[in-house]
């Protein structure tokens, strides 16, 4: 138990803005003879909540926009709108990459609707831990 509390938190804390990865925790349980299943099942949940926060930080810092410090200056973020507009909810999907952070992010700011976030990026991070539990398992014989 204590060893999948451990991956919750270092799947929640590779979804926030804090640097961490949990691809090294996972496959480190799952070579010290973890269930694939339950990894999986903790690593989605927790690297999905993860990503909640970081959409409600966008959502935040949505209403700031007036503020000089924002990250985005005015021709960026309607650069990011127009990005946005083009490729849609579907980037959310991408959600597990390197760069995803910034999606999540990005669409709290546009105020996409929480269900339909929700429900694209525990689809996309669930996908991750599935096909990364397969490649373990492939790779340690399990």
């Amino acid at each position: 138990m204590i060893a999948l509390s451990g991956l919750f938190v270092a799947a929640f804390l590779a979804a926030t803005p804090v640097p961490f990865q949990s691809e090294v925790v996972f496959l480190g349980l799952q070579a010290a003879g973890s269930e694939t299943f339950w990894l999986v099942v903790v690593a989605s949940v927790g690297n999905t909540l993860g990503s909640c926060v970081t959409y409600g930080l966008g959502r935040w810092l949505s209403d700031q926009r007036d503020h000089r410090w924002f990250p985005l200056k005015p021709a960026r973020m309607a650069r990011a709108e127009g990005w946005w507009a083009r490729w849609g909810l579907w980037l959310l999907l991408l959600s597990w990459a390197p760069f995803g952070d910034m999606i999540v992010a990005l669409s709290g700011v546009l105020r996409v609707p929480f269900a339909v976030f929700l429900l694209l990026v525990a689809i996309a991070k669930t996908g991750r831990y599935i096909a990364l539990g397969w490649l373990g398992a492939a790779a340690f014989g399990a």
